[in-house]
């Protein structure tokens, strides 16, 4: 295929995305965006409107995971219709096989013309997490636009990746879009609650038919503007790990009693000064290498003096720097195992001592750990022979994918990123803190990267709110990059217009996404003398 087409897929998928990058105004509720529209209008008014209605119908699907085994399974057969009726040329084309995998997982195979290429896959998932009506302006199911605003749960995890692939998919496919290089679309139903039934399904059917695969690119890191003290231009941060997790469950056992004739020590009060102890004892900081430690480096001399100094001879200044990415909470979970509180229960009457009290914590692994090592680490903390512990659910870290210059889905990334965000000069390797579908895979690639062309600032994509902090929460995620930008050049993307304003929120006071349609072509980068042909012996996607 012509280079020219290789910004066909990404920028549709943007589109629907809810994708688009934030203006850099700290204020961005009622601004206009300070840039000029990236990507020239190619498609109708009808179309775009039909991409954004679109999504607002996605949003209006409450396809929620409660846990592992609860799912609402009316809305994940009811979203299945749905893509069968927004995309009908995807479901009708005849080099595309569909399949549903797990009963409401959905695997995309699109065949190109040249077999002798590897293929690569994109990932999203349907699933949303609940959304309790409280702490929302609006519904969070409405999908309802207001004020420039489409409110709704899953707006940016992640029904706007889903819609997005598979839009820009569409809008190729009825411009006559054959793929060279072959590629699989994989949307799993239970990525909030682990997988398992749907990406795990995935990977293994795709092992046992002897798929390999040049890489994979699913949802995780960000464009951080603002976000690291002294560091005044944004920066892409393509995830080439992610953390571990453990999900352990701390038990007291103790004899009943009754309020009026207590005893010393309750299993409440036990379990309390356990968890406690946890809470005030941190895990190890683990900063000393990885991808970290590269990305302080490519980003030394961005910094002013004597800050550049310091991060240019980590030989020497690795324990000051290691210190100082503890204060700050966000720097502080790239460093160590985090800890986190999540679920207490114990106790059924007011005048009732309960016999046993049980608490939920869950450990984000550092890549550096085990879950083992961490295990542990939690006995010799809590220190407690009366404090049981049991292993809810645990995986450990995933390796690092490779970031060199000879990686080419990375490279691909931040050739990508560079030409659709030009005012972002450096792209660095980073960890995901979070933990995605991805995981399931690493027996397919060992190329996966996440990467979401949002741009995340101390006030906007979140919204200010815990005086001026930004809040991570699922419930206040924000919807707002050019995410499928990067799908310009695995894809072939249709280029997105409009220069109209739109944002997206994804709970209270949160989500906001600008401009729809400010994906630069990524033919630019794919013509570059840096992400030649000859310097990779997958060969370019679209070449």
């Amino acid at each position: 295929m012509a280079r020219g087409y290789v910004c066909v897929l990404a920028l549709a998928a943007v589109l629907l995305l809810g994708i688009a990058a934030v203006s850099r105004s700290k204020g961005l509720r009622g601004k206009e965006p300070q840039r000029a529209s990236r990507v020239p209008s190619e498609f109708s008014q009808g179309e775009r409107v039909a991409m954004k209605e679109g999504l607002k119908g996605a949003i209006q699907i409450p396809t929620v995971s409660f846990s592992p085994n609860e799912f609402n399974t009316t809305a994940l057969a009811e979203f299945g219709e749905y893509i069968h009726e927004v995309f009908p040329t995807v479901f009708k084309t005849s080099f595309i096989q569909h399949e549903v995998v797990g009963e409401y997982s959905h695997l995309f195979t699109v065949q190109g013309s040249d077999p002798n290429l590897q293929p690569y896959m994109l990932l999203a998932h349907i699933d949303v997490v609940p959304a309790p009506d409280e702490g929302w302006e609006v519904p969070p199911f409405s999908g309802l636009e207001r004020d420039g605003f489409i409110y709704g749960r899953g707006t940016l995890d992640n029904k706007n990746s889903v819609m997005a692939i598979l839009q820009a998919l569409e809008l190729l496919l009825i411009r006559s879009y054959v793929p060279r290089r072959s590629f699989f679309i994989a949307l799993g139903h239970d990525e909030e609650v682990s997988g398992a039934n749907g990406a795990q399904k995935i990977s293994a059917l795709l092992q046992a038919r002897g798929i390999q695969l040049a890489f994979i690119v699913d949802e995780g890191s960000f464009i951080l503007d603002g976000l690291v003290p002294n560091l005044k231009k944004p920066f892409a941060m393509v995830a080439v790990s992610e953390k571990g997790m453990l999900n352990l469950e701390l038990q007291v056992n103790m004899t009943p009693g009754h309020s009026s004739a207590p005893p010393e020590e309750t299993s409440i009060g036990i379990l309390a000064a356990a968890v406690s102890r946890l809470e005030q004892t941190p895990m190890p900081n683990m900063f000393g290498g990885g991808p970290l430690k590269m990305a302080l480096q490519q980003l030394a001399n961005e910094f002013p003096f004597p800050i550049n100094i310091v991060l240019s001879n980590l030989w020497l200044f690795r324990p000051l720097v290691s210190r100082l990415m503890e204060r700050n909470k966000i720097t502080s979970a790239l460093v160590r195992t985090t800890t986190a509180v999540t679920m207490f229960k114990a106790g059924i009457k007011v005048n009732v001592i309960p016999s046993v009290a049980q608490a939920t914590v869950n450990f984000r692994i550092h890549p550096a750990q085990t879950v083992q090592q961490v295990l542990e680490l939690i006995k010799n903390i809590v220190a407690d022979d009366r404090v049981q512990f049991h292993v809810l659910n645990a995986v450990d870290p995933l390796p690092n994918s490779p970031s060199d210059s000879q990686a080419f889905g990375y490279q691909l990334l931040h050739q990508t990123i560079q030409s659709v965000f030009p005012e972002v000069h450096i792209v660095v390797p980073g960890i995901c803190i979070g933990n995605t579908d991805s995981r399931h895979y690493t027996n397919l690639t060992t190329g996966i990267y996440r990467f979401n062309p949002v741009y995340l600032q101390p006030q906007g994509s979140y919204g200010p709110q815990n005086g001026g902090e930004p809040r991570f929460a699922q419930s206040r995620d924000t919807v707002e990059a050019n995410w499928p930008t990067f799908l310009v050049a695995v894809l072939p993307l249709p280029r997105i217009c409009g220069n109209r304003p739109l944002f997206f929120r994804d709970g209270d006071n949160q989500m906001i996404a600008e401009n729809l349609g400010e994906l630069a072509p990524l033919g630019a980068s794919l013509s570059s003398s840096s992400l030649s042909e000859s310097a990779y012996p997958l060969d370019l996607i679209s070449a």
